[in-house]
């Protein structure tokens, strides 16, 4: 039996593991916290997870929380400059998406590995580590996209247009929020110069939540996270920008409450694409997964649908490859085969977190009088790569305007 340890337990180290599981191989897992130690951490990410993603899960037996509240829509808001909705409009998903607090989740999934009759190692695990990994195994997987390891990974110059954060990142889990009227949606606001705030229904540890996501450009007013100290006062700051530039999700938003102390988060991190092979000193050669190699804005909610998607790759290219060696060669190629799908949800997040273009203005204008242009919008989160065929080239939005545009 081929031996693969995973060094990593977030969404796509857990998933590929539990999958390997089911192929039947011997996996180890590395985490750095049990299951309990994430149960009561703080809240990790916003993962929102699109059909094609939650397939994945499903793929692999892990649909666990269908009672999930369901994302049905997504509906997209430009405030104007006297703070009315100069755009405004929804569409729905083809698929409902989902959003599992990964405090929920990823205890859940540790147990679920360990039942399967995988090995769970906590360790915070370093390069030394990795070498031991690495000689008692036929492939080192590393999922985790932080510490001494990730440095291991080198920054690809070529991919990466940003070397500094382009947001100011937080993250308010709440209850007592207004449900959106018709049908629950990520409600996504996009304030021109400031930021984007979008909200949406999850499950949290306390039950059914709604997810507060602020994305403030750098030096700019969304960007005032620093002096929170307390968790009263981040719900009272989220409140704050609210009422500032957005009175309708203010008044959405008057009456909650924090779902719990642990539900903030506010940071920043430069988008950043890896090479995916790692040398350790010994000459062995590590794979990099997901966050570890290819790490997004949140801007576009992909992180987890990524994440998601990558497990699944590599776990095909896994099983195909049979008994063969898992050499740099062949961990280059498993990369490419991910990277011909992430190569699109990165050049649409980077594109997204750049002023809008003249042309992308003019598509999400057009949205709110041809249903067609919205639905095809909304679904793209699911299917970034549509976004290369109509949205992100000039003459392709020209061209697809003029088809669905009707005759005046």
């Amino acid at each position: 039996m081929r031996k693969i340890t995973i060094v990593g337990a977030g969404q796509a180290g857990l998933q590929l593991g539990l999958g390997l599981l089911g192929a039947g191989y011997d996996v180890s897992l590395v985490s750095n916290r049990t299951g309990e130690q994430i149960r009561s951490g703080r809240v990790m990410s916003s993962q929102c997870m699109f059909g094609a993603a939650l397939a994945t899960e499903a793929a692999a037996g892990l649909d666990f929380w269908p009672g999930c509240p369901p994302v049905e829509g997504i509906a997209f808001t430009v405030p104007g400059p006297d703070g009315t909705k100069m755009l405004d409009w929804s569409a729905r998903l083809d698929t409902p998406a989902r959003s599992v607090d990964q405090r929920v989740k990823i205890p859940a999934w540790l147990d679920e590995f360990t039942r399967r009759g995988g090995e769970l190692v906590i360790a915070d695990a370093g390069i030394a580590d990795l070498e031991r990994y690495a000689a008692g195994s036929d492939l080192v997987v590393v999922a985790a996209g932080k510490g001494e390891i990730a440095s291991l990974f080198a920054r690809d110059e070529t991919r990466s247009p940003y070397d500094a954060p382009q947001r100011a990142l937080a993250l308010t889990y709440v209850t007592g929020l207004t449900p959106r009227a018709g049908h629950s949606a990520v409600c996504f606001n996009l304030i021109p110069g400031v930021g984007e705030y979008f909200v949406f229904p999850a499950l949290t540890t306390t039950g059914p939540c709604e997810i507060m996501v602020f994305e403030g450009v750098p030096d700019g007013p969304m960007d005032c996270w620093q002096d929170v100290r307390t968790s009263a006062g981040h719900l009272a700051r989220s409140k704050e920008i609210l009422a500032r530039f957005l009175p309708w999700e203010a008044e959405r938003a008057a009456d909650a409450e924090l779902t719990d102390d642990n539900g903030i988060l506010a940071g920043r991190f430069a988008p950043t694409v890896r090479r995916p092979v790692a040398v350790l000193p010994s000459g062995r050669a590590v794979l990099g997964l997901a966050d570890a190699v290819v790490l997004n804005d949140p801007i576009t909610g992909q992180g987890s649908n990524s994440a998601a998607k990558a497990a699944a790759g590599y776990l095909d290219s896994i099983v195909e490859h049979g008994k063969g060696d898992f050499d740099a060669a062949w961990m280059q190629a498993a990369f490419d085969r991910n990277w011909a799908y992430a190569a699109h949800v990165t050049a649409w997040t980077n594109a997204m977190l750049a002023p809008p273009p003249p042309h992308a203005f003019e598509l999400l204008g057009a949205a709110s009088q041809v249903p067609a242009i919205a639905s095809r919008f909304v679904n793209g989160f699911d299917d970034p790569t549509d976004f290369a065929n109509w949205f992100m080239d000039p003459d392709l939005a020209a061209r697809y305007l003029r088809e669905v545009q009707p005759v005046r």
